[in-house]
C-alpha cells in the first residue's frame, strides 16, 4: 500500500465512531453504582485503566493521558484508577482484583497476557463490571474491543520489508523478529507479515521475543546475524520500533546496513528513519483509538451498551468469545510523509523530532 497523507482519513472516521458512541450518554447522566457495569444509584462513574508495560514508550506518553482527557470530556465528575502492570501477568491480575474491589464499573484493559488473563475477565463479568479491551484482544467474556487492524500491520510491514529489499532477495535472507508470544497482537502481525513475505523473501533466522524486550530483540539480532554471516543478510523484520532500536545497534556492530521495519513511530524511531537506520514504521494515531475506547467505557458505565451500529466489525478472541470492535486503519511512516503524519497530527513537533544529530537529515527531508 503506497502511504500518504490521505491515509489519515482513516483516524478521522476512527473519531466520528468515539463521538457517536459517545452520544449515547451524556456526562450528566453518570448513572453507574459502585458495584456493578449497569448501576442503579447516581454518583460519579468509576472506570478503572489497566495499561500493560512501560518499556514501550506509547503506553505512558499517549494512551494514558489521552484516555483520561477523553473521558474527562464525556463525564467531567469521572472516576478514574489507573494501574500499570509493567509487564507482570500477576501483578495485573491483582490489579484487576483492586480495581473490583475500588467499584469500577468498567474496566479499560490492555492485558499484559491475553491468555492468563481470562479468569479476571470472568471475574469482572461475574461481578457486573464491564470490559472493554484496549489494543490487545484478552480473553474470556470481553464486552468491547477497540484496536488496529493487526493483520494489516503486519502485511504492511512486509511489504515495505519486500519492496525496500527488491532485487537483493535472491542474495541473501532476512530475520525476522517478533513481539511477545503472550500478546494476541503478536500473532497477527506476525502472520500479516508472512503473508505478505513468504515466496519473496527467504527467511533465514525467526524468533518470537518475550516482553518485547529490546534486549533480547538485540542478542537474537548479534546472533542471526553470525550464524547466517552477515553478508549474507539483506533486511530485518522487527514487529515494533522499541525491538528495532536494539536491531539497530546489532546491524551498526556488525557493519550493516540494510532495511529494518517497526512499528508505533516512536520519536527515535522516526529519528531513526531520517538516517537511514530504519527503513519504515507504522504509525497507529493513539487519539482516535483513546477516544473510542472512553467512549465505550462511559456508554457501559452508564449502562447504555456499546451500540452495534459504531462497533462496525467483530473479532473473536482466543477463547472463542464474539467481541464487538473497532478496528482502525494504520498508516505506514517513512521519511517522506513524517511532517504530515506524526508532526501534522501533534505527535511530535519538529523541534522534538529535529535534534542537533539530525538537524541534516531533517533539512534533507524538508522539516523544518
Amino acid at each position: 500500500m503506497k502511504p500518504g497523507p490521505s491515509r489519515i482519513v482513516a483516524a478521522a472516521a476512527a473519531v466520528t465512531v468515539a463521538l457517536t458512541l459517545a452520544s449515547c450518554g451524556s456526562a450528566k447522566q453518570s448513572t453507574g453504582s459502585s458495584g456493578g457495569g449497569s448501576g442503579g444509584a447516581s454518583g460519579p462513574i468509576k472506570i478503572g485503566l489497566l495499561l500493560p508495560e512501560t518499556k514501550t514508550t506509547r503506553y505512558e506518553q499517549f494512551d494514558k493521558p489521552l484516555i483520561e482527557q477523553a473521558i474527562k470530556a464525556i463525564a467531567p465528575d469521572a472516576q478514574i484508577d489507573y494501574y500499570n502492570a509493567n509487564q507482570d501477568a500477576t501483578t495485573q491480575q491483582t490489579q484487576v482484583d483492586t480495581a473490583l474491589t475500588k467499584g469500577n464499573q468498567v474496566l479499560i484493559l490492555d492485558a499484559v497476557d491475553a491468555k492468563s488473563i481470562q479468569s479476571s475477565v470472568q471475574k469482572a463479568h461475574d461481578a457486573g463490571v464491564k470490559v472493554v479491551a484496549y489494543d490487545r484482544l484478552a480473553q474470556g467474556p470481553i464486552d468491547a474491543y477497540v484496536s488496529f487492524d493487526n493483520f494489516k500491520v503486519g502485511v504492511l510491514q512486509g511489504e515495505a520489508l519486500v519492496t525496500a529489499v527488491g532485487d537483493k532477495a535472491s542474495s541473501g535472507k532476512i530475520i525476522m523478529i517478533n513481539g511477545s508470544p503472550t500478546d494476541p497482537n503478536a500473532a497477527e502481525f506476525k502472520a500479516g507479515a508472512h503473508s505478505a513475505m513468504d515466496g519473496k523473501l527467504t527467511i533465514g533466522k525467526e524468533y518470537d521475543t518475550p516482553n518485547w524486550d529490546p534486549n533480547n530483540a538485540n542478542q537474537e539480532a548479534a546472533a542471526a546475524i553470525t550464524a547466517l554471516g552477515a553478508q549474507n543478510v539483506v533486511g530485518v523484520y522487527s514487529a515494533n520500533d522499541g525491538m528495532a532500536a536494539g536491531i539497530a545497534t546489532a546491524l551498526k556492530a556488525a557493519n550493516l546496513s540494510v532495511p529494518l521495519t517497526g512499528q508505533d513511530a516512536q520519536l527515535d524511531a522516526v529519528q531513526r528513519i531520517l538516517v537511514n537506520t530504519q527503513t519504515m514504521s507504522i504509525y497507529k494515531p493513539y487519539k482516535p483509538e483513546a477516544d473510542a475506547a472512553a467512549a465505550m467505557a462511559v456508554a457501559l458505565a452508564q449502562g447504555k451498551g456499546v451500540p452495534t451500529a459504531s462497533a462496525t466489525a467483530t473479532s473473536t478472541s482466543g477463547s472463542g468469545n464474539k467481541v464487538p470492535s473497532v478496528l482502525i486503519t494504520p498508516i505506514v511512516l517513512v521519511k517522506a510523509n513524517i511532517k504530515d503524519t506524526v508532526v501534522k497530527d501533534g505527535l511530535y513537533t519538529v523541534a522534538q523530532i529535529c535534534t542537533p544529530d539530525y538537524a541534516a537529515a531533517c533539512a534533507d527531508a524538508g522539516l523544518s
